[in-house]
């Protein structure tokens, strides 16, 4: 090991450096800061928004390990240098790579790399006899369905070294592991990939803080997964609605893991599912969790500052008193886009008036690129609401998030793709009006029925805009979309913002143009954003010759374009 680095002496404040600078870490900046620490910060983007609020930035790509470690060695000779520190990111095994070098607190570099590969994670809780998914690790170029052929499908295909679920895909059958394998290798910086059977049941998501051997739970949540076979975080609330026997038992499995990984002076972060035969582990990783959870929505729930426990031991001090000092609810709400390009960004401030709302991230502005999500990073802003009852914080995140849309750039082929030249697989559209729907409201197929005796638009003649064809019985449907509106206040939102209008309120001649089947599928496809988006991009059309011989041409050919089935 190398000699102990320079540490501040006296009274000088406490040096310590921070790896990333994104929303994740700004908790642990600010705290740091409050208390007179002196904070440097190092992230590969120069515009993070951490490198504002630091006292120095250091741009350095947080996967060049040596550099980190140059730079820290750097600090600790010129100014002093207390610990590393990280949240919210993958780049815990960096964190104990300086820290063990500079000899400063942390974790042992070993603990840290089992606690970051998954493969190392897995044959660790194997040896510990710790619950976990049966496994195989599979290196570059070995045969993926062979390896399979040792486990049970469905089968998990992740990456062993990225997170925020980037990479990561459930199988059904081995006609779909090469596609799989090959999506979670381009997401791993090591080319390497780990099979593992899927675990049913709900997940939760747990923070602990490790002093000395001594795990504190700081936290206990409820996820939200959804878009299989993709893993995408949609929210979490907290604390957990488990009943105390599975609570119990969900914990004493997490704290058996943390000893299997060797972590004993540090933070922890796990998900863990709760299957039919009992927790299981899903991944625990050796740091605080991103997600808003370990600096948002437990501290709002609990008053207790679980980051500012994981900054004292990253600097050698006791983590502290870790006792709640209230009990709320919070409950995290992602909202989502289809894809195409942003244009405007409606409802945030209404939003953010809502009651219990805590705090918005927006995560996205007009001409950035958006697609559907199929891991966390692709979401386009969360909400976190704070309230005296479980069922006021989750219906205030829920109805907050409903009033946000992402409106997009009309006519992009992008986005009339994925309205209209789908094969109806995944994702799933936003109002489902086939099978489980049908099943469970007849009413649903009647109005399938009149969805396809629909004419697809009919030109009317007038100059009054555009007017819809009524689609009758589709507001009494119990469906919700992605963000969970019912078709009646989807729709009042659309004709809210225009160009729209429903043809009942009219005579149909009226109306310039007027649109059936055509605005109803891109409606059901995706709710407000797919209805908007249809409605601007033929309102451009509405701007070229006034005959309705040239306009019929137009939308022809523009239908065309967009690949709309007759």
């Amino acid at each position: 090991m190398s000699a102990p680095a320079v540490r501040s002496k006296g009274k000088a404040p406490r040096s310590i450096l921070i790896l990333g600078g994104g929303v994740m870490q700004l908790p642990a900046i600010r705290l740091a800061k409050e208390r007179g620490w002196r904070v440097e910060v190092a992230d590969g983007n120069p515009q993070a928004i951490g490198a504002q609020e630091a006292h120095r930035f250091l741009p350095i790509d947080l996967k060049d390990r040596e550099a980190i470690e140059r730079a820290a060695r750097e600090l600790a000779a010129d100014e002093g240098l207390d610990g590393v520190f990280t949240a919210g990111t993958d780049f815990s095994a960096t964190v104990a790579w300086v820290a063990e070098r500079l000899a400063l607190p942390g974790l042992p570099f070993a603990v840290a790399a089992r606690a970051t590969d998954k493969s190392l994670m897995r044959a660790a809780f194997r040896a510990a006899g710790v619950p976990s998914p049966d496994f195989v690790a599979l290196g570059e170029g070995e045969d993926a369905v062979r390896a399979a052929s040792a486990l049970r499908y469905p089968l998990v295909v992740k990456p062993v070294d990225n997170m925020g679920a980037r990479g990561i895909r459930r199988i059904d059958r081995p006609s779909e592991l090469p596609e799989a394998v090959e999506l979670a290798r381009s997401h791993s910086r090591s080319r390497r990939v780990i099979l593992e059977e899927f675990v049913p049941g709900p997940e939760f998501s747990l923070d602990a803080i490790v002093d000395r051997g001594r795990i504190t739970i700081t936290g206990i949540a409820d996820r939200i997964i959804r878009f299989s076979p993709y893993f995408v975080e949609t929210g979490h609330t907290i604390p957990t609605s488990a009943d105390r026997s599975s609570v119990e038992r969900v914990c004493a499995v997490f704290k058996a893991g943390i000893r299997a990984l060797g972590i004993e002076n540090g933070a922890a972060k796990g998900d863990i599912k709760l299957s039919p035969a009992g927790p299981v582990v899903g991944e625990i990783a050796a740091r605080l969790s991103g997600g808003y959870m370990s600096g948002w929505t437990y501290p709002y729930a609990s008053g207790s500052l679980v980051t500012g426990a994981a900054l004292n031991l990253a600097v050698g001090l006791p983590a502290g008193d870790l006792s709640p000092r209230w009990a709320m609810f919070c409950a995290e709400r992602a909202f989502i886009s289809i894809p195409g390009q942003v244009e405007r960004v409606i409802g945030t401030e209404e939003a953010e008036r809502a009651p219990f709302v805590k705090k918005l991230f927006l995560r996205v502005g007009p001409g950035d690129r958006v697609v559907f999500p199929t891991n966390n990073v692709e979401k386009c802003g969360n909400l976190i609401s704070q309230a005296p009852t479980r069922r006021q914080a989750v219906e205030s995140a829920e109805a907050a998030a409903a009033r946000i849309a992402i409106l997009l750039k009309p006519s992009a082929a992008e986005t009339a793709s994925f309205l209209f030249a789908g094969d109806g697989g995944w994702p799933p559209p936003a109002y489902d009006l086939s099978g489980a729907a049908q099943a469970s409201d007849p009413r649903a197929l009647d109005v399938a029925t009149r969805l396809a005796a629909l004419p697809l638009y009919l030109s009317g003649g007038g100059r009054a805009g555009i007017g819809v064809l009524p689609l009758a019985g589709i507001e009494e449907l119990d469906v919700r979309d992605w963000q969970g509106r019912g078709p009646r206040e989807a729709l009042a939102r659309i004709y809210e913002l225009g160009p729209l209008e429903p043809a009942g309120s009219r005579v149909s001649g009226e109306y310039h143009l007027l649109l059936g089947r055509l605005f109803w599928d891109a409606f059901l496809r995706a709710s407000i954003q797919g209805a908007v988006w249809l409605a601007e991009s033929v309102a451009e059309l509405l701007d070229g010759p006034d005959s309705a011989q040239s306009l019929e041409d137009r939308m022809a050919a523009r239908l065309r374009e967009w690949g709309v089935r007759e």
